[in-house]
């Protein structure tokens, strides 16, 4: 099984974000990712996955491109490692470019923690540089548990625009945009290379089975990917999660479709990704 969303996440790079905004939510302490801890996880379910830490400069969270290429390379898991980066804050270039260097094969970024629009033309020559390397960019889309966060820079709609000036840029909205499902749905139909994973929908049942079911009604299941969110989840606990979610039965509507789970959990787009 290909994972494309686990996260490598230390607490030093969080600065106050966690104590401050997540814990209340989430009600746990925090526990560090180590590259032992996220082989056991990942040990007979995933076999290969990408791998990325949080960047938000207006928060001020950050992980460095030497700390998740190290991480990747201890790992025993077959790893893709991506930048964590954010395109509003200064030296952006020279730190993709410094991912680039060090071999890198993607860049997460995090709009509604950095209040950065992914739409603005500032970014353009940090969205070129990124294509012209074959990177893959994962977006966090969707909801926030952060009172800093703005939601209105998380709606997956917003990806539509940055495809539309760059075609061959391989984008991925995570979390399948959650709440905004159906928005996602029509932006994977239209866009060749954008497509979503669906990491943390188990965690909204309703919403997340309406959803596979857009996937369907819009033709965009061969863009769905399967991410666990790890720690968040283990990929154990993401499997039976989806499949328990793509099991619900709702009178009056469709089933969701074997085909769909076993392209989401056995397929594998690391090619279409560029990944290979």
């Amino acid at each position: 099984m290909f994972d494309v969303h686990t996260h490598a996440l230390r607490s030093e790079h969080w600065g106050h974000e966690w104590d401050d905004h997540w814990k209340p939510v989430y009600q746990y302490d925090w526990v560090d990712v180590t590259p032992e801890r996220y082989d056991e996880a990942m040990t007979g379910v995933v076999d290969s996955a990408c791998v990325f830490g949080l960047t938000a400069d207006h928060v001020g969270m950050s992980t460095p491109n030497e700390f998740i290429e190290q991480f990747s390379n201890d790992t025993s898991t077959l790893t893709y490692p991506f930048a964590a980066l954010d395109p509003s804050g200064p030296g952006a270039i020279e730190k993709l470019d410094d991912a680039i260097s060090r071999g890198l094969r993607g860049v997460k970024l995090y709009p509604v923690l950095g209040l950065y629009d992914i739409r603005e033309e500032r970014f353009d020559g940090f969205y070129r540089r990124a294509t012209e390397a074959g990177l893959v960019f994962l977006w966090h889309m969707g909801a926030s548990p952060s009172p800093v966060g703005k939601l209105e820079l998380s709606n997956p709609i917003l990806v539509d625009e940055v495809a539309r000036r760059h075609p061959g840029l391989v984008q991925v909205i995570a979390h399948l945009g959650h709440p905004w499902q159906r928005e996602t749905m029509v932006v994977l139909r239209k866009n060749r290379k954008v497509y979503s994973d669906v990491s943390a929908s188990w965690a909204r049942p309703i919403d997340g089975h309406r959803a596979l079911l857009r996937a369907q009604e819009w033709g965009a299941v061969p863009k769905l990917l399967f991410g666990s969110d790890y720690p968040m989840w283990t990929p154990a606990e993401a499997v039976e999660g989806f499949k328990q979610m793509a099991a619900m039965k709702v009178d009056g509507l469709p089933s969701v479709s074997n085909d769909l789970v076993d392209w989401v959990l056995n397929g594998d787009p690391r090619e279409e990704l560029g990944l290979l």
